[in-house]
């Protein structure tokens, strides 16, 4: 029987985000996604593809790990 795996995202979109005074709009205009996007990564309701994961720490001159967290518990 297979245990259900307890797989979670973390960001610090927000924080980086506003550490460079953006706007979610002017965030989600330079990744090409809507500003509801940018808005529900920031709140952990949306995990990004690993495209967008990459457009986004790309944005921001960092690397896609200092963006994004996995975290698994078993």
């Amino acid at each position: 029987m297979k245990n259900k795996l307890n797989d979670t995202t973390e960001n610090k979109v927000y924080e980086l985000r506003v550490l460079r005074k953006m706007t979610q709009k002017d965030l989600a205009e330079l990744v090409d996604v809507s500003r509801q996007t940018i808005n529900a990564l920031e709140q952990n309701k949306y995990t990004p593809s690993l495209l967008l994961a990459f457009r986004i720490a790309n944005q921001f001159g960092v690397s896609i790990n200092e963006v994004f967290t996995y975290k698994r518990e078993d």
